[in-house]
């Protein structure tokens, strides 16, 4: 009997998951209509009840949308948070990707498989609390704890999120997060989510007077305001033209209504008495002529330009360079206070407040009103806004390295003469009293502390630290390898990475983050985030993605599963991707319909499933992948369970499945199956490839119908192994 052609469409089971009410789409990556992102959201909601095991779900999930991105040709991408039992998911967060038909083509996420874990905590919130304010240092002000599962680890763990909010030790506003085993009260993983521009512990040398003492400053006439231009004496910065508001007259106010109202606020050398400064906190910067500052730390406007500045050039870098509308793609400007604390020796973004804060410096050292420190900070929001990496691991490594990527390109954008952009990370605020930066992206191991080589103990290390694979990555893809200009970088692998320019190198990073990234992305992650948006953005076979490859291999990052050009294989266990053909066709090259949930046959396992032919007339089939044979192998084989069906009868071979290995121009067929080899069931088949250790080849499955009566070749959990 002629069985229907199939689709090329994948479909699941549908499950009983449910899927909770949809957020306010927040990220567009072109504008759309918001028609267009409300069925974007429609569309992820059902795809991903429909199938649960491409988003690791099961029946207690359920998932909110956070952010929704339309591509110009109407792909979707639609970043959902998840829930287990009606906690939180630390880890569990999804990006759905849909055609723009809506029919789901892949997924983003780090958790590894579907949960099933008590929820029942042993410790209450006040233990949880009394255990994680042992860890903070400062003044503590009030904490929360939050029932998570957590899935951040080697197994999913039932924590408390402790968050201690204060003061630190070095003034700073502190968010300190602490989970704490809800089962044993034993402390675990910690971060601050302040982003402080300084690491913990590193101080600076001394190099200028302290800046003036504060002055009063009168309230703007509350009169209608309007858009106007100003001229900037900055400190860092030097003459600029900065975007103010105009009162009357005669009275003008640094915010800029033309960045969604962006201001810069002097804090008075206060710092917040409720651990963030919270919106109208600190005093308006007014002035009579619309000229501020003086280039001199004696007019506290001084470094207000600089802050200023620093808005206007990470607003207009994001919107020219990237379309993005502000830091939350919504619009809405940031705010920056300066002068905040006595002495205070460093700088930071709030994401709680939505504000950055520079101090002035301990004695004698610079402000930190630089340019490249303006975009390092606000760029922290953007990450919150988008991917929301972790900050600790590989996942803080990233965010960090985001920061310095994004500051260092606002510098560039910005090319200002009086901070001339390069690789540096705050060279001018003079950290070590020398002229030397924080950081360097062409070597960031110059620092003494920071790595450059990615390997698994990279994720232990402070994210300030970590970042420099993030850092390094981005300098030999933007600039290349060797002797520039800009510095002298080294490959960790003894190879030559030919860069491909800084617009490239930024729209990859950009769409990664923002498409590919999830909250718990490593580095590996990071890798196959990059060539996915490089191959969205310049084409698979572009030499901006083989650029990609390239630099991620000179920083020790090791090819995964998604490439430039088509699979890499795991280098142990089974080498094929998608063996079960459980995430549909993914991974597999063949003909429409062959990779199928479809009811007139049955899986060996799972919900997926491999029909070549059975339509009882002349048709062929093929399903195929590339896969390495590493050298080393001792035996190397393959296996894969085979059911034949057939109405033929006889002894003849009508109708034939080959199972083959394509070695470039060469095809070699292993085994030959026909109607006469019909199965009452799956039948497990074993094929030596000894012949094809060192090798990239291709595994072929090829089935063939004569004219008549079908043939029906069921396959299903198919692996490669080593030996």
């Amino acid at each position: 009997m002629k069985r229907p052609l199939l689709s090329g469409s994948l479909t699941l089971a549908v499950s009983s998951l449910v899927i909770a009410g949809a957020g306010v789409p927040a990220v567009a990556a072109a504008p759309q209509p918001q028609a267009s992102h409300s069925k974007a959201v429609q569309d992820a909601t059902a795809q991903v009840a429909a199938h649960p095991d491409a988003v690791k779900a099961g029946a207690n999930d359920q998932f909110q949308v956070t952010n929704v991105q339309v591509d110009a040709d109407g792909t979707r991408h639609v970043h959902f948070n998840r829930t287990y039992r009606g906690l939180p998911v630390r880890g569990g967060d999804v990006v759905v990707h849909s055609a723009p038909n809506g029919t789901l083509d892949s997924a983003s996420l780090t958790q590894a498989a579907p949960l099933s874990l008590s929820v029942t905590p042993s410790v209450t919130d006040r233990q949880a609390i009394a255990k994680a304010s042992q860890l903070f240092r400062g003044t503590r002000g009030t904490s929360t704890a939050t029932l998570k599962v957590d899935v951040t680890g080697a197994s999913p763990q039932l924590v408390w999120e402790v968050v201690v909010n204060g003061t630190g030790e070095d003034r700073s506003p502190s968010h300190l997060h602490v989970l704490v085993d809800a089962v044993t009260g034993a402390t675990g993983t910690s971060w601050d989510s302040f982003s402080a521009f300084l690491p913990d512990g590193v101080k600076r040398a001394k190099t200028k007077a302290a800046p003036t003492a504060p002055t009063a400053q009168s309230a703007p006439a509350a009169l209608a305001a309007a858009a106007s231009t100003g001229t900037g004496k900055g400190y860092q910065v030097g003459n600029v033209s900065v975007s103010t508001t105009q009162n009357s007259a005669t009275s003008y106010t640094l915010k800029d209504p033309a960045r969604g109202n962006g201001e810069t606020r002097d804090a008075q050398n206060q710092t917040a008495t409720n651990d963030s400064p919270p919106a109208g906190w600190g005093v308006a910067f007014n002035d009579t002529d619309n000229v501020w500052g003086n280039n001199a730390l004696t007019d506290r406007a001084t470094v207000a330009v600089d802050a200023h500045y620093g808005i206007q050039a990470t607003w207009d870098f994001y919107k020219n360079v990237l379309g993005r509308n502000g830091i939350k793609n919504d619009g809405v400007g940031a705010r920056s206070f300066v002068h905040y604390g006595t002495n205070y020796d460093n700088a930071g973004w709030d994401d709680a407040s939505f504000a950055m804060i520079y101090g002035d410096g301990a004695a004698g050292s610079k402000p930190f009103t630089e340019i490249d420190v303006a975009g390092h900070e606000m760029s922290h929001g953007v990450t919150a806004a988008t991917a929301g990496l972790v900050y600790s691991g590989d996942a803080g490594g990233l965010n960090e390295a985001t920061s310095d990527i994004m500051g260092t390109m606002v510098e560039f954008n910005a090319n200002s003469a009086a901070d001339a952009p390069d690789y540096l990370i705050g060279e001018k605020i003079d950290i070590n009293g020398n002229g030397t930066p924080l950081r360097w992206m062409d070597d960031p191991s110059k620092d003494g502390k920071s790595v450059k080589c990615w390997s698994t103990s990279t994720k232990n290390l402070n994210p300030h630290y970590s970042s420099g694979v993030g850092n390094h990555f981005f300098y030999l893809l933007a600039v290349g390898s060797g002797q520039s200009q800009w510095g002298n970088s080294p490959t960790c692998d003894g190879s030559s990475v030919t860069g491909i320019g800084n617009d490239a190198s930024t729209k990859i990073w950009y769409r990664a983050l923002s498409v590919y990234m999830t909250s718990n992305t490593d580095y590996p992650g990071a890798r196959t985030a990059t060539v996915k948006a490089a191959k969205d953005l310049y084409g698979a076979g572009s030499t901006e993605c083989a650029a990609v490859e390239k630099a991620w291999g000179a920083v020790s990052v090791a090819p995964t599963a998604t490439t430039c050009g088509g699979t890499t294989p795991p280098p142990t266990g089974n080498l094929l991707l998608n063996p079960g053909f459980e995430s549909g066709a993914t991974s597999w090259t063949g003909t429409s319909g062959v990779i199928t949930t479809d009811a007139g046959a049955a899986p060996r396992t799972g919900s997926y499933y491999a029909w070549l032919d059975g339509y009882g007339s002349t048709h062929t089939d093929t399903l195929s992948q590339s896969v390495s044979i590493p050298s080393t192998a001792t035996a190397p084989k393959l296996t894969f369970w085979n059911r034949i069906t057939t109405a033929e009868t006889g002894t003849t071979a009508y109708d034939t499945l080959k199972v083959q290995v394509v070695n470039g121009t060469t095809t070699t067929t292993l085994a030959t199956y026909s109607n006469v080899d019909a199965t009452s069931g799956y039948v497990q088949r074993t094929l030596d490839l000894s012949a094809f250790k060192g090798k990239t080849v291709t595994i072929k499955f090829t089935g063939a119908e004569d004219s008549s009566l079908q043939t029906s070749f069921l396959i299903d959990d198919t692996s490669v192994t080593a030996g």
